[in-house]
């Protein structure tokens, strides 16, 4: 898609969210995190960047500090950037110009369809995990590393039981006791996660899946969203006590044997984390590389924090 200079800024307020969300369905590199619904859960606020009748979009996701706008990514938003049909170097550079032309700093994530082919000053490159599910559930598990297969076996031994469907709010409440444990405060987006889900839900874009001990203590937990032919690991809540229990390895391998031979990519969501990489990785997961973004052009008195 080559474009001519007609890339238009529009204010949160002008942006028409039925084409927007038109765009992201049909965007060949679409994203669950870059519908309106879920820029508008997580967002501080969100304008836009539009080319012609939203055939190519980029959000553009701001907040404020000591009065200067800045471009963040947000909670739990893992890529954002340019959507489209076929995209190219040229459309991806002319979105992040203009976006560099209104926001003097910008600290974001593109995506895996935002590669460039040439170097462009500020994009750095960031590691996800995905593992395709259009095999046999034979097949995807001959590619389980041996530990994975015996943390496996741990939790069947043990009596471990799959549980999916349940009420959301026992992973959120694991999740958020972990996030307390690593010093984040969730605040309010916890809520907003809350009504997320319930929304989503209800289109059956989203479900719980958990591991129970035989006491029908839950010991690991996800929520799973889905969108373009992709399941996230969105969320995740783990129980401390079931943390030498193979629980968590079981949930994800209860998951591929429930969607084994569909169409579906599982998106690890990450991660630059060595320990998760070797996790993800086990599973037989490959490798799906995006770009981050990271402009700097503050005064020269304010740079200093925002290194």
């Amino acid at each position: 898609m080559a474009l001519p200079c007609n890339i238009r800024y529009l204010p949160h307020q002008d942006i028409d969210k039925e084409k927007w969300d038109g765009c992201i369905s049909r965007a060949t590199n679409g994203l669950i995190y870059a519908y309106s619904f879920y820029l508008d859960a997580f967002a501080a606020g969100w304008d836009a960047l539009v080319y012609g009748e939203y055939e190519a979009v980029m959000p553009l996701t701001h907040n404020r500090k000591f009065g200067i706008r800045y471009l963040y990514q947000p909670f739990i938003t893992a890529q954002l950037g340019v959507f489209g049909m076929q995209l190219t170097n040229e459309t991806i550079t002319r979105f992040i110009s203009e976006a560099g032309k209104r926001f003097r700093y910008i600290e974001i994530s593109l995506n895996s369809g935002n590669n460039l082919s040439s170097p462009y000053e500020g994009i750095t490159q960031r590691v996800n995990y995905t593992l395709r599910l259009d095999k046999s559930y034979a097949t995807l598990s001959d590619g389980y590393s041996e530990n994975l297969r015996r943390n496996i076996r741990k939790a069947e031994q043990a009596g471990l039981v799959m549980k999916k469907g349940f009420e959301v709010e026992k992973v959120i409440q694991l999740a958020v006791q972990q996030m307390k444990q690593q010093g984040n405060k969730p605040g309010e987006i916890v809520n907003s996660f809350r009504r997320l889900y319930k929304f989503l839900a209800e289109k059956e874009m989203a479900t719980t899946y958990g591991i129970f001990s035989p006491a029908g203590v839950l010991l690991s937990s996800c929520i799973f969203f889905f969108s373009h032919q992709r399941a996230y690991y969105i969320l995740v809540g783990n129980d401390p006590t079931g943390r030498d229990s193979g629980a968590s390895h079981a949930l994800l391998d209860a998951f591929i044997k429930d969607n084994a031979g569909k169409n579906m990519l599982l998106d690890f969501e990450g991660s630059d984390i060595p320990g998760l990489a070797q996790f993800y990785s086990s599973y037989g997961a490959t490798k799906e590389k995006y770009p981050a973004l990271k402009i700097n052009r503050l005064p020269f008195f304010l740079r200093w924090l925002k290194k």
